[in-house]
């Protein structure tokens, strides 16, 4: 099943379970963030990253410099384990792990939670692949992704018992757009999915399609 597939079922499931109200504004917010356009000003394809470190789930230091020395590097931006949506991509990504792996393509995900949660994320999903703690949002912001949640999501979130604290170290409710890349082994990025719409994810197959042309 597709990824996009994984999603609507996700989303109909939504729609049954949550109140009208929240779903409006869960609705109004996405649209007003959407017409933020802040992906124009996010890196694209063309462009060059600098390299970076940060520390896995397992408190090992990965360097983007060393990663691009084996291959091409698939980074997947997310949210949270607490986004259902964020969890669907990482497993989606780790179920095609094997294939990115036949054209030497690293793969690693980002995210500003601390290193603890982190750890969770990736033994909640059965991640085989590195999972990585941009505290502070050093990295998304590097990458033109970060953005703040809306204070009415922040206290609906806050209601369902996330606490952002505890999950990302501070209360900045600093979050980067969910945001996909494929970075060729010259540091450019060839492939970009980016939108303000946090229920969008860039297809794994597509990301494979990226991949087959560093190849060519």
């Amino acid at each position: 099943m597709s990824l996009k597939a994984q999603i609507d079922a996700f989303n109909v499931q939504k729609e049954a379970n949550l109140p009208a109200d929240v779903l409006a504004l869960m609705n109004t917010t996405n649209e007003e963030l959407i017409a933020q356009h802040i992906r124009n000003n996010a890196l694209q394809v063309g462009d060059k990253i600098e390299n970076f470190i940060l520390a896995n789930h397992l408190g090992k230091n990965i360097e983007l410099a060393d990663l691009l020395d084996k291959g091409p590097v698939v980074v997947s931006f997310y949210r949270g384990a607490w986004c259902p949506y964020c969890n669907l991509e990482l497993k989606a990504l780790n179920d095609f792990l094997p294939q990115f792996k036949t054209k030497s393509a690293q793969l690693v995900a980002i995210s500003p939670q601390l290193p603890d949660q982190t750890l969770t994320t990736a033994q909640k999903n059965e991640l085989e692949f590195d999972v990585l703690s941009d505290i502070g949002n050093k990295v998304a912001q590097q990458f033109g992704l970060l953005f703040t949640l809306d204070k009415r999501i922040q206290e609906l979130y806050t209601g369902f018992g996330i606490d952002f604290e505890h999950t990302y170290g501070d209360k900045t409710y600093q979050l980067p757009l969910p945001a996909t890349y494929v970075i060729n082994q010259e540091g450019v990025i060839t492939y970009a999915f980016l939108n303000e719409d946090y229920t969008l994810r860039a297809e794994p197959s597509d990301v494979m399609t990226a991949l087959d042309g560093e190849n060519k």
